[in-house]
């Protein structure tokens, strides 16, 4: 079976940091979880020290690794748990985002 990292940038809405990292951390880590496929997600944020000093747009980085051969099945379950009860979305999360999917190359 294929190998593919699911990699999301995002941010809290202003203000609502502590809302948006429980929602993540306790709610929304597992039902991305409880998608078939999904083996294993881990979240980043963005460390103080860097290597130049431009602005970065995104504080948070999740990861998900996936293992599946129908990409696109896998795309479309996602979508149609996304914002309901399965997998509800926190207000506190900014809609302002990236979301890209990599398959592994063979390999690695």
């Amino acid at each position: 079976m294929a190998r593919h990292l699911f990699v999301v940038n995002t941010n809290p809405v202003e203000g609502r940091e502590q809302e948006y990292n429980e929602w993540y951390t306790t709610r929304h880590i597992a039902d991305l979880l409880a998608l078939p496929g999904v083996i294993s997600a881990r979240r980043f944020v963005l460390s103080d020290a860097q290597l130049t000093d431009k602005a970065h747009p995104f504080k948070y980085l999740a990861l998900y690794e996936i293992e599946t051969d129908d990409v696109q099945d896998f795309v479309a379950r996602l979508i149609s748990r996304s914002g309901t009860e399965a997998m509800p979305i926190s207000s506190a999360l900014s809609l302002t985002n990236s979301a890209v999917i990599w398959k592994e190359l063979p390999g690695d």
